[in-house]
C-alpha cells in the first residue's frame, strides 16, 4: 500500500502523522510512504531522517495526496486538504465530525473511507487513540490555566498553590476521564485546593483511589455545578461523549456568576466545548473574555508540545497503521470490532450514529461498508 503523511496545516500545528520510526515499520512490512517536505520539522525532524527510514520526499501536499491509498495524518483535512481526497482512498486521522457539519458535507463529497482516531474503542471500553492527546491536553489545561490566572494576562491574580498563610486556589476539573484525572494530577501536585465532579460514580471512586483526601470527589448535579463554579478560581472542562457533541455544562448563567478573572479551560473544544460560551481559537490568538471570565479553547491544545504528542500519538496509532495497510480497510475493521468503530465516513454516507444524531444526517451501520 501507498502511504501518505502530508504536513498539518492547522494554525501552530507542529506535530506530524508519523515520525521516522514509525516510517521505518510501515516500510519493513512491505508498504511505501511519501513524506511532504518539511512535515516533520515542527519535532525536529529533517527530510533526511525520514529518508533514511525509508520513505520517498514530495514536494507539496498534492503529490501526496495524488500518490497515496492511505493518508495518515493528526489533525482534521482542512478545506484545501479535502478538496485532493478522492473516491476510496483511506483517511486516518483525528476528525471531530459532531461540531463540523462542512467538514463532514464535504468529506462525504468526496467519497475518501475517514477512520477517525477519536472513535476507535478499546477491549475495556476506552478510546486508546484518544488517550494520549487527552492525557497532553489535561495536562497541559492547568498549565495554560495557571498562566491565565496572572494579572499581567488579564486573570485574578492569584498563585495556584498559594503559599504559608496565603489559601492556594480552587480548581473545578469537569469529567473524571482521561482528561481530568491528569489535570487533577498537575492541579494537586502544584499544591491547588481540586474539585473533581463527574455523574460516574465509579470514576469518582477511581478519582478517590488514586488522589485519596488531596481531591473533593462530588456527583454530577446541577446544584453541585452551580455551586462549584461559583466559587472556581480555575475551570477545566473535561467531559466527553465519544463522537458527540459536548454536553454544555457550563452555562452562560454560569459563567456570568463566576469570579471576574477567573478562567475556563475547555479541553472539549474539539467537539464543540462543555460551555456555552466558548468557540475555538488557536495558540496564536489561545483566549478571550466574557462577562470578564477568560476563556482557553485552543482546539488543538497538543500541538503546542508536538515532540510529546507526536511520539505519544504514534506509540497509539502505529498497530493500527499497520493493520490497515496490511489487511487492507475492510479486512482489518472487520478483524477488529474496536478499529471498526472508527469509521465515520464511508462512500459517502455517515458511519458514527453519534455523529449522525448530533448532525441529523442518516446513518448507515459499519457493517454495510464491511460486506
Amino acid at each position: 500500500m501507498q502511504v501518505g503523511v502530508p504536513k498539518e496545516i492547522k494554525v501552530r500545528e507542529y506535530r506530524v502523522g508519523l515520525t521516522p520510526t514509525s516510517v521505518r515499520e510501515v516500510v519493513a512490512h512491505g508498504h511505501a510512504v511519501t513524506v511532504e517536505t518539511g512535515a516533520g520539522l515542527g519535532i525536529g525532524v529533517r527530510d533526511e531522517d525520514y529518508r533514511s527510514a525509508g520513505a520517498k520526499i514530495a514536494a507539496t501536499a498534492a503529490d501526496v495526496f495524488a500518490t497515496s491509498d492511505m493518508i495518515v495524518k493528526v489533525k482534521e483535512p482542512q478545506a484545501s486538504e479535502r478538496a485532493l481526497l478522492r473516491q476510496g482512498q483511506i483517511l486516518f486521522t483525528y476528525l471531530h465530525l459532531a461540531p463540523d457539519p462542512i467538514q463532514t458535507k464535504e468529506l462525504m463529497s468526496s467519497g475518501a473511507t475517514c477512520i477517525a482516531y477519536e472513535t476507535v474503542t478499546s477491549l475495556t471500553g476506552g478510546l486508546p487513540l484518544l488517550a494520549p492527546m487527552s492525557e497532553v491536553a489535561g495536562r497541559m489545561s492547568v498549565q495554560a490555566g495557571a498562566y491565565f490566572l496572572e494579572k499581567a494576562h488579564g486573570g485574578l491574580g492569584i498563585l495556584l498553590g498559594g503559599v504559608p498563610g496565603v489559601p492556594p486556589g480552587r480548581v473545578v476539573v469537569l469529567g473524571g476521564g482521561v482528561v481530568g484525572t491528569h489535570a487533577t494530577s498537575i492541579a494537586v501536585g502544584m499544591g491547588a485546593e481540586v474539585v473533581v465532579i463527574d455523574r460516574s460514580v465509579d470514576a469518582l471512586r477511581r478519582i478517590w483511589s488514586q488522589f485519596g483526601s488531596a481531591v473533593t470527589t462530588v456527583f454530577s448535579t446541577r446544584d453541585a455545578i452551580d455551586h462549584h463554579l461559583a466559587a472556581a478560581d480555575l475551570v477545566i472542562g473535561g467531559v466527553l461523549i465519544p463522537g458527540a457533541s459536548a454536553p454544555k455544562l457550563i452555562t452562560r448563567k454560569h459563567v456570568k456568576h463566576m469570579k471576574p478573572g477567573s478562567v475556563i479551560v475547555d479541553v472539549a473544544i474539539d467537539q464543540g466545548g462543555c460551555a456555552e460560551t466558548s468557540k475555538a481559537t488557536t495558540h496564536d490568538a489561545p483566549t478571550y473574555v466574557v462577562d470578564d471570565v477568560i476563556h482557553y479553547c485552543v482546539a488543538n491544545m497538543p500541538g503546542g508540545v508536538p515532540k510529546t504528542s507526536t511520539y505519544a500519538l504514534n506509540n497509539a496509532t502505529l498497530p493500527f497503521v499497520l493493520a490497515l495497510t496490511d489487511k487492507g480497510w475492510k479486512k482489518a475493521l472487520s478483524a477488529d470490532v474496536h478499529l471498526s468503530q472508527g469509521l465515520n465516513v464511508w462512500n459517502g454516507r455517515i458511519t458514527c450514529e453519534a455523529v449522525a444524531a448530533a448532525l441529523n444526517l442518516d446513518y448507515t451501520p459499519t457493517a454495510e461498508a464491511l460486506v
